[in-house]
């Protein structure tokens, strides 16, 4: 596990953005498959990445996917897939046919299922579980990653690729990649940023702890955290 912090939000999202076209540029006649969370902390690493570094990067070579979605319809304001749209994928050159977004409009468990084999069908598969070649995850403020909170521990060993969950704060429903898949992503890379994660992170990186973002870093192999210097505060 690799720990990098930067003095500003603009500055670690560069710094996220260089790493995934450094990773991209390692093989260049491959094809990334690279699953992208939601929320709002990649925000304006998706606003810096279409108008600052849309020339450098390989779009003709990624395939995007998601890490998790909040089950509304793709137009609706809380969908990670219209955030994405929004600051990102409309703004550079992919075509439809490189974008997979999971179809929050359904029910939970028949979008999980439905996106599970999508995946399946795309990505190539090690031990019987679909590889990303990058994974991007975030960090709650209780601790969670990929829509699996704490006391939905069990999604991180779950045989599913993609699993129905439930934010416990307001039921609201989510679909998220589970664990396996993501301690089976080649690239972990983590984007963590403000002073209100400080505590969090303190948290994630004991080894004590048995938070889910603590889970993946103690246990994938390629593990990257990005923070601004408010996020590590108390990691240091």
């Amino acid at each position: 596990m690799r720990l990098f912090s930067y003095p500003s939000h603009m500055a670690t999202s560069r710094a996220l953005i260089f790493r995934i076209i450094e990773l991209m540029m390692e093989n260049p006649d491959a094809i990334y498959n690279i699953a992208f969370s939601g929320g709002q902390t990649p925000a304006m690493l998706f606003e810096l990445w279409a108008n600052e570094y849309s020339t450098i990067t390989p779009w003709e070579r990624m395939r995007v996917f998601f890490v998790d979605e909040r089950c509304v319809p793709p137009s609706n304001s809380e969908s990670n897939y219209k955030l994405m749209d929004d600051l990102l994928l409309s703004k550079v050159p992919l075509t439809p046919e490189q974008i997979f977004r999971i179809e929050g409009e359904l029910p939970s468990q028949e979008a999980a299922d439905l996106y599970s084999n999508v995946v399946r069908q795309n990505l190539f598969s090690r031990f019987g579980t679909p590889q990303f070649d990058i994974v991007l995850l975030g960090v709650g403020s209780d601790g969670h990653t990929s829509s699996i909170f704490p006391g939905e521990e069990y999604l991180l060993t779950s045989s599913e690729i993609y699993a129905a969950s439930v934010n416990p704060y307001n039921g609201q429903e989510r679909v998220a990649l589970t664990g396996i898949p993501i301690l089976m992503g080649k690239h972990i890379l983590f984007l963590v940023m403000g002073k209100n994660k400080a505590e969090i992170m303190k948290q994630v990186m004991s080894k004590e702890s048995n938070l889910p973002a603590a889970f993946v870093a103690q246990k994938a192999k390629n593990v990257e955290f990005y923070l601004d210097d408010a996020a590590s505060d108390l990691v240091r």
